[in-house]
């Protein structure tokens, strides 16, 4: 069997799966490529980077989270975060009953230059948003929303730029390409 690896810059509001019974935007819509599948999922209201493969055997443990393969995500939250917010942030967040590991977590500024995002995230005059990198080990349902809200700044737009090595520069979105030989063979030493 010949192994598939893709890149995609997802879109907003579209679904990390091939079908919908909603009816709403799924990757089926922009990657015509039969038999692969999302290694690891972005939320319909998040943006960015997905690995695309038929590889099972390296979906499996670039998902599963005791290998700790890293992700980073461009984050924009509402006000302006504390060092404390942060520092719990680098330490892990209590989120109900788990912690979360501790993440990698740098101030972007100026913020990032991405495409404007349609719709775009609501405004307020005297309410001002910060950019952040956050790096995860992990990837839970939902996590970087859950922490950024449990430090006390919700995320208003949440960008996946990178899996381990694979960066999202020069994919715009709704673009997908498949991987240089070189990039492949990084991602299989990963498996």
């Amino acid at each position: 069997m010949k192994y598939r690896y893709l890149l995609f810059n997802k879109p907003y509001q579209v679904l990390c799966q091939f079908q919908d019974e909603q009816g709403r935007k799924t990757l089926k819509d922009y990657v015509p490529v039969p038999g692969v599948y999302a290694a690891g999922r972005l939320d319909y209201d998040s943006e960015g980077l997905v690995l695309l493969t038929n590889d099972g055997r390296l979906q499996h443990r670039l998902t599963d989270p005791r290998y700790g393969h890293p992700r980073t995500y461009w984050v924009q939250v509402e006000g302006c975060p504390t060092p404390a917010a942060l520092a719990a942030l680098r330490q892990g967040v209590r989120i109900q009953d788990w912690t979360t590991r501790p993440a990698e977590v740098v101030l972007l500024s100026p913020e990032p230059a991405l495409p404007p995002r349609e719709p775009p995230i609501r405004f307020r005059r005297h309410i001002p948003t910060t950019w952040l990198s956050l790096t995860l080990r992990e990837g839970r349902n939902r996590q970087v929303r859950r922490m950024t809200a449990a430090v006390g700044y919700p995320t208003l737009r949440l960008v996946r730029v990178a899996i381990g090595e694979l960066h999202l520069q020069g994919l715009a979105p709704g673009e997908w390409r498949e991987l240089t030989h070189q990039e492949q063979q990084r991602l299989r030493q990963l498996g």
